[in-house]
């Protein structure tokens, strides 16, 4: 929907519009379960545009050189201390509580909890569904905990 096509609706039809929408909102919170390996998710929310999770980032559970195709990616540091990595393992940045950074998709990245306590992100996906499927690209060689077949996509070549 955009605006000119509201426009257009009858005052009942736009009424109609919002309620489906606002029947849609949703409250959420987020409680930190037991470790279950190196790396634990706990989804917040998810919408057709946008993803929430929190991800615990234990001892082990850095990520691999990666990129993301039709998704931009924000992660804002809850707890602990995170460093994030370009290619060559040029840091990017390093991040401790209440900060964050944004990896537009295309740009190849990986990152790895760098103090002593679990490292807790806020990890916030935004969606390009016009341009295709969200997908995650592998350049580097996944991590053995990285069992989900999303996690385990590569980079076609030329010659592939």
């Amino acid at each position: 929907m955009n605006a000119a096509s509201l426009a257009q609706l009858s005052p009942e039809e736009k009424e109609a519009f919002h309620r489906g929408v606002e029947e849609t909102v949703k409250v959420f919170a987020y409680e930190r379960g037991p470790a279950s390996r190196e790396k634990d998710i706990v989804p917040l929310v998810k919408t057709q545009l946008l993803k929430v999770a929190v991800q615990v980032v234990h001892e082990g559970g850095e990520n691999n050189l990666h990129y993301h195709l039709n998704s931009d990616t924000t992660w804002f540091v809850l707890k602990g201390n995170v460093r994030f990595y370009g290619p060559g393992d040029v840091v990017i940045a390093e991040l401790g509580p209440h900060e964050g950074i944004t990896i537009p998709g295309g740009a190849r990245y990986w990152f790895e909890t760098s103090g002593t306590d679990d490292l807790e992100i806020l990890q916030m996906v935004a969606y390009d569904r016009a341009n295709g499927k969200a997908e995650r690209i592998n350049v580097e060689a996944h991590k053995d905990w990285m069992t989900e077949s999303e996690l385990r996509v590569y980079e076609a070549t030329a010659t592939s």
